[in-house]
Order: structure tokens, then C-alpha cells, then sequence
């Protein structure tokens, strides 16, 4: 966009918010004081429209998100914390190494919080984002952050899509869930001292459900024929009902009972397997991403002496980028296996018509939309 027109079209959008702020309840102090920041940046606009593609198997993500090296810090930043640690732990009944291992893969332990301005990012992106109501909605979060005195403007630093501090807090989820652990007044998840932020996750998953001396996700080994139909977070069942499947450890043995789960094959039915329980479900109300719930799961577990993942994705798996899900989702629906609606992410519609579809032509029905599958419809339809 013209940088001109980007100014000329962002001070009518200003005007605009701070009027609609002001009747939403926030004062004409706090919106003179945090004027200054509502300022156009193309760089934010470019950031969002350059996202790159999750085009990763879920074994690449695991290498990305969960490296040896990211496993070797942890466990050092866990002896660093381990008095702060239990504390929090115990105060919240969350387990000590699941915060740390979002604490890890969201900053890396800290170490990469974001340096940009939240106020002007979630300004760009409420004026002219995909999301436009949703970051509006944000915006209006911080302004209220700033007038309950937890943070200035300029120190409210984050990513530059306005999450923030050591959990990558969004602004309304800090009016949730942050909270003051050290006692100083202040709920400060920004700063060099990780307790706040620490404390913040750990009440973050507890208010959501979590249970603690549960895994989130166990690594398995499926029978051969298994009915993959069952496979997705659509189906729970018991754990008993799974080993009468044949469903084991990886290791080979039986799955400890933790309740109602289900089975995830994240890659397809030629990559890992997992079974997931009520506490991914939690992981996910964090990052709705699935590989990443399995991510923070792996990470926890490594970080109390637990094994790498056994089973690998094949190399020559290809994992579908927007455009192709969305031309194979048009494929799929024209060949008479509906996935109402081609928007080129992967839901339960389409998974289901990828099932049917595969169920059709004699295919292992695993509902992953992979290249090979691409290439199979294109090669169908013509």
C-alpha cells in the first residue's frame, strides 16, 4: 500500500476507534495518553501477509519446536527455577514441567518475548488485518492493561501480532488469567523475572480444565487394520476399548488408563501416533494447533528424563499448503464427497469427504490430505 494512502486511511480509522473506544467505556485520559502509538506501520501489514505456511509434517515441527538443544536448556532452567517451579505448581495443580514447556516453546524460556510495540501493532492490524474485529477487540484490552497500571505503553512489548511477555499473552487472556505472584502490585509478565508470567500460565491451565500427574499425549503403535475412521479428537473412548483394538505404546505395551481418549495421526496413517487425553484438549484452548499441544506434550515429557518419538514421517510425505487444500477440497466436492466449503484448512468436513473418498477408490482411509492424495484426485478428475 502507498505509505500516503496507508497515513490518510489510518487517521480516519483512528478517529474512528478512538470514538468507538470511548463509547465502549475507555476514558478520554487513557486514549490522549496511548495516542501516540495508534501510528501506521507497513511493516506489520507486510508481517501478516507474508505468514508462512504450515507445510510441516509432524515430524519436522517436533524437530523445529522441540530440539535437543531446546531440551538441554530446559532442563537447566528448570534447576535455575526449581524453588519458583514448585511454588507455582503447587499453588495451581499444574505440573511444573508442562509450564516450562510452554514457557520454552512460546519465548524459549524467555529469551525471545518480542520487541514490538503491542499498542501499534494491534492498531495495524484492528485497521486493516484479516481479523479486524478481533484485534480491535485486543487493542481495546491493552488500553484498559495500561490504565489498570500493570505496564506502560512503551515497555508493552510482544510479537507482532500482540501476543506478549513470557506466555505470549494476548491482551484479553492477560485480563483473565494474569496474575501477581510476586506480590508487587503489578501482574508483569514482560519483565526479566519470569514469576508472573510462570504463574500466569499455570492459572491459564487450570482455570481451563487442567489435570495434574496426567499426560496430555502418549506416543502409540496402531494394529494392523485398523479402522482409521476412529482416528481424530471426534472420537472418544475409553482406554480399554482402544487395547481391545490392539492400540499399545510405542514401546509395545499397554497404555496406562487415563480416562477418555482419542487417536491422533497428526501426518497421516504412515507417521506417529498419538493418544491424546482431557488435558490436550487444555493445550489446545492455548494454540488450537494440534501439532502444537503434541509439541508441549513431547517437550514436558523430555523434560523429566522421558524418550524421543519412535516412529518418523516418511520422507517423501508432502504436506499440503493453502492452495492446494483448497484445490483439493474443490476435487474432493466434485467428485461427490462434499467438503462444504473450499477454504484450504483441514476440518472435520474435510476430513470426513477425504475418508469417503479414499474409502471408495480402496485407499488406506486416514482423512489426510496429502500430495500423493492431490495427486491421486487430479489424476482422477483430470
Amino acid at each position: 500500500m502507498n505509505s500516503t494512502l496507508l497515513e490518510e486511511e489510518f487517521a480516519a480509522w483512528r478517529l474512528a476507534f478512538i470514538d468507538r473506544a470511548r463509547q465502549a467505556g475507555l476514558s478520554d485520559q487513557i486514549l490522549e495518553f496511548c495516542a501516540s502509538y495508534l501510528r501506521p506501520d507497513a511493516r506489520i501489514h507486510e508481517k501478516q501477509s507474508n505468514q508462512s505456511e504450515f507445510t510441516l509434517t509432524i515430524s519436522d515441527y517436533l524437530n523445529r519446536a522441540v530440539p535437543e538443544k531446546r531440551i538441554r536448556d530446559g532442563r537447566a532452567r528448570f534447576r535455575a527455577n526449581r524453588d519458583l517451579l514448585h511454588r507455582v505448581s503447587e499453588k495451581y495443580s499444574v505440573d511444573a514441567q508442562v509450564i516450562m514447556a510452554i514457557w520454552g516453546i512460546e519465548t524459549n524460556y524467555g529469551a525471545t518475548r518480542g520487541d514490538w510495540l503491542v499498542l501499534s501493532a494491534l492498531a495495524n492490524l484492528a485497521h486493516a488485518g484479516h481479523r479486524a474485529e478481533f484485534f480491535e477487540k485486543e487493542l481495546m484490552a491493552a488500553f484498559s492493561i495500561v490504565e489498570a497500571g500493570d505496564i506502560a505503553p512503551a515497555a508493552m512489548l510482544g510479537s507482532w501480532a500482540g501476543a506478549m511477555g513470557h506466555g505470549q499473552f494476548i491482551p484479553t487472556s492477560f485480563q483473565e488469567f494474569a496474575v501477581d505472584s510476586d506480590g508487587d502490585g503489578r501482574r508483569d509478565i514482560w519483565g526479566d523475572d519470569p514469576e508472573d508470567g510462570l504463574a500466569s500460565i499455570a492459572n491459564y491451565l487450570v482455570q481451563h480444565g487442567w489435570r495434574m500427574n496426567r499426560p496430555s499425549s502418549i506416543e502409540v503403535r496402531l494394529p494392523e487394520g485398523f479402522d482409521y475412521a476412529l482416528a481424530g479428537r471426534q472420537t472418544r473412548l475409553p482406554v480399554t476399548d482402544w487395547a481391545t483394538m490392539g492400540v499399545v505404546s510405542a514401546e509395545g505395551g499397554p497404555v496406562p488408563d487415563y480416562g477418555e481418549s482419542s487417536v491422533l495421526l497428526p501426518s497421516g496413517a504412515t507417521g506417529p501416533a498419538f493418544m491424546t487425553f482431557c488435558n490436550f484438549d487444555v493445550l489446545l484452548s492455548y494454540n488450537r494447533a494440534e501439532a502444537y499441544g503434541i509439541a508441549v506434550s513431547h517437550l514436558a515429557d523430555r523434560l523429566q528424563g522421558g524418550r524421543p518419538i519412535k516412529a518418523t514421517c516418511p520422507d517423501d510425505l508432502v504436506v499440503l499448503k493453502r492452495d492446494e487444500m483448497r484445490e483439493l477440497q474443490e476435487r474432493l466436492t466434485a467428485a461427490g464427497h462434499d467438503t462444504f466449503g473450499a477454504d484450504g484448512f483441514t476440518g472435520p468436513n474435510t476430513a470426513k469427504a477425504l475418508r469417503s473418498y479414499q474409502a471408495a477408490h480402496g485407499l488406506v482411509a486416514d482423512g489426510f490430505g496429502s500430495g500423493a492424495m492431490l495427486d491421486h484426485l487430479r489424476a482422477r478428475s483430470g
